[in-house]
């Protein structure tokens, strides 16, 4: 297959996805909700192959989580359809309307990216967000998954887009690549792909923006953070600590690193050290943690170190002002977290911390399409243009300019027959 001919198809068959109806587009997501019910053997089937040849590669046991999909994953990925068809059209709402001249009518409309590829991770529930996002935003997707699951995601993949097919969206609204070299070649695709969104590593993703003149949003690292002010409250922060770290290890929110203010470190480090070891979690420290609890010593410049797994980084800061700049400093500005019951210190923590997702007495695991009512994610951004954050539908949206008129000409206003009144309608 050459990404490249297939790209060509895609773009001219982007107009007519973004041209179908809410209710086409949502029916076309009901028939691949109960498509993917009534697969899930052959789904699962498919899975255990990829678990076994993990397995046999040696993945370490955090990847593995990822890389699996059975009942509790097929039950998220239905319910976050099934949310998706709940939300209204992003197409054709009119951002703004204004009346320039009598008879001289603009409007702002949403309207789909276009053809957006997305190179992800292994993780099989994460081809079905993805494909269904880009379908209820009318948007084209071209799919690259982790070659660790490359038997589920080949037949979830054939799943969804027969049945897309058979609910009437146009051919061509999906394509998986499945080779890597293929990356490459989709890189170079800049006249037809609109938009790529990088899922992986730091490197992998540097690499994808170093490599393309197609626009690039994602983000590279999670190194979230989690500080623990001295007005704390000793009943939230073990419970938001250990969800934090452990509910999910593997995932790009959770806390890799916790900031504990010196008024609060002799009281609270001991039992959170605890409860984190309980969970099994590895705790690494600065020298003047290690005066407090066990812990493996580190140095200043391993706080950039993203774990994705059971290890954690604790360092002891003044105040919130020293742990603003530390996470402002060493974070990935994706999602960092403060455990106080000081409101002023909470709102200047919200304030300063330079993140996409800035969090008050809660766990960083909340940084998730799905759980902020997005139907799901393609994934999450820390830049500051376009999209920021869990990047659902709105993410995948951008607007045209459409102007109405009756024969005028800019000719009549430069002579000054006529001239703008700019009314908003």
């Amino acid at each position: 297959m050459e990404i490249k001919v297939e790209a060509r198809k895609m773009k001219l068959a982007s107009p007519k996805l973004a041209a179908s109806t809410l209710e086409e587009r949502n029916r076309a997501l009901e028939m691949i909700g109960v498509a993917l019910e009534e697969n899930k053997d052959e789904i699962f089937a498919a899975n255990k192959v990829d678990m076994k040849n993990a397995e046999e590669a040696g993945i370490a046991a955090a990847i593995m989580k990822r890389l699996k999909f059975d009942e509790g994953k097929l039950k998220d990925v239905l319910g976050g359809i099934a949310q998706l068809i709940s939300l209204p059209d992003p197409l054709g709402k009119i951002q703004l309307g204004r009346e320039l001249d009598e008879g001289l009518t603009l409007y702002r409309v949403g309207c789909p990216i276009g053809v957006i590829g997305v190179i992800f991770e292994a993780r099989p529930d994460a081809l079905v967000q993805i494909s269904s996002l880009c379908l209820k935003s009318g948007n084209c997707a071209i799919l690259k998954g982790g070659k660790e699951t490359a038997e589920t995601n080949r037949v979830l993949f054939r799943i969804i887009y027969e049945t897309a097919l058979k609910a009437g969206m146009p051919e061509g609204c999906m394509l998986q690549a499945e080779q890597h070299n293929e990356i490459d070649e989709l890189l170079s695709c800049d006249k037809d792909v609109d938009l790529l969104i990088p899922r992986g590593s730091n490197k992998f993703v540097q690499y994808i923006m170093n490599n393309t003149k197609i626009p690039v949003m994602g983000h590279a690292d999670g190194i979230c953070h989690t500080y623990v002010d001295a007005e704390y409250d000793a009943a939230k922060v073990i419970p938001v600590v250990v969800d934090a770290k452990t509910q999910y290890t593997a995932a790009c929110n959770a806390t890799e690193t916790l900031l504990v203010n010196r008024k609060a470190a002799a009281e609270s480090l001991p039992e959170i050290a605890k409860a984190l070891t309980e969970k099994n979690v590895k705790i690494r420290g600065t020298e003047e943690v290690s005066g407090i609890i066990p812990c493996e010593i580190m140095g200043e410049e391993d706080f950039h170190t993203e774990y994705l797994d059971l290890i954690i980084s604790i360092k002891l800061v003044d105040d919130v002002t020293e742990a603003v700049d530390h996470i402002n400093r060493f974070g990935s500005h994706h999602t960092d977290c403060i455990l106080t019951e000081n409101a002023a210190t909470a709102e200047y923590f919200m304030q300063m911390v330079d993140s996409a997702g800035v969090y008050h007495n809660c766990s960083t695991r909340f940084a998730d399409g799905f759980r902020y009512g997005f139907g799901a994610e393609v994934g999450i951004s820390t830049s500051k243009l376009h999209a920021r954050g869990p990047v659902g539908l709105e993410g995948l949206i951008t607007y045209k300019y459409k102007l109405y008129g009756h024969g005028h000409i800019v000719g009549d206003y430069a002579a000054g027959k006529k001239s703008f009144h700019h009314k908003d309608l």
